[in-house]
């Protein structure tokens, strides 16, 4: 209730940003004054600030979301085993071999959430480069760009790329689960892939609200960083700053709006899964 009752302030913090930085965009394809500009850039690294703090709830009420799955998951295992299961122990080798797993789950994510957005770039960078060469006009504004093409190019590589890491998410605690449990089959621990399937919950839910905090709040703080030397400060644009700047933002912009906000989903997903397949473990 506590955190439903903010929801608004939260929603409305979360909306800021984007239509500050639309205005930005707006402000410098109409060609308006440089003044205008830099009011924009202004409000835009207010939006990056809120849009970091709802991140941060929206963070908080995953790991809440998944605390309550983990339990309804332990409950279940108990329910089917027919024996109490209330503690995971890690000291138990295969049980930590688990957690190990769950939390590089969460960084192979977040490096393939990071590299699908770096290809699509590219192949953007390549497509705008080539109507630049056919359409030298752009660059005075005489003939339009095709935005079409490039927005067919993010859609479709937004779908194409994300099927390897979603299939990473679905997959692993399935398999992870079934290999455990043949090997407890095998060794006389009948629990053991439920077991190995909570400890790697755990680790994921744990890793995955810190990678992700960190990753909102290192990706406004570049974005705002690059904001703060165009305003002239440490040498302005153009400056060494501004080139090291741009590149921070580069990598800014994947982790804070891309991987961090993805790991949100993440750890819910895998919270779910673990739950609906719960049965096949034992």
């Amino acid at each position: 209730m506590g955190m439903l009752s903010t929801a608004a302030y939260v929603l409305t913090m979360d909306m800021f940003g984007p239509i500050a930085d639309n205005a930005g965009g707006i402000v410098e394809m109409s060609q308006q004054p440089e003044s205008v500009r830099e009011i924009t850039d202004i409000l835009d690294a207010v939006g990056n600030t809120t849009k970091a703090i709802t991140k941060g709830f929206a963070i908080g009420s995953a790991a809440l979301a998944s605390f309550l799955l983990f339990s309804a998951y332990m409950d279940e295992v108990a329910a089917f085993a027919q024996v109490s299961f209330e503690q995971v122990d890690i000291a138990i080798l295969e049980v930590f071999v688990g957690g190990l797993l769950g939390s590089m789950l969460i960084f192979l994510f977040s490096a393939w959430a990071c590299a699908a957005v770096g290809h699509t770039a590219q192949e953007v960078v390549n497509e705008v480069r080539r109507q630049f060469i056919e359409r030298p006009g752009i660059m005075d504004y005489s003939e339009k760009p095709d935005y079409g093409r490039c927005v067919a190019i993010v859609a479709s590589a937004s779908l194409r790329e994300m099927i390897k890491p979603g299939a990473l998410a679905i997959f692993t605690p399935i398999v992870v689960g079934f290999v455990f449990k043949l090997l407890g089959r095998l060794t006389g621990h009948p629990l053991l892939g439920a077991k190995v399937v909570a400890s790697m919950l755990m680790f994921a839910t744990v890793s995955g609200i810190l990678i992700a905090l960190f990753l909102n709040t290192a990706g406004g703080a570049w974005d705002n960083a690059k904001k703060y030397i165009e305003t002239g400060a440490l040498g302005g644009k153009g400056s060494d700053f501004h080139k090291a700047a741009i590149t921070g933002d580069t990598v800014g912009d994947p982790f804070k709006d891309t991987a961090g906000p993805s790991l949100h989903v993440l750890i819910k997903m895998l919270a779910t899964i673990t739950l609906v397949m719960a049965p096949i473990f034992l």
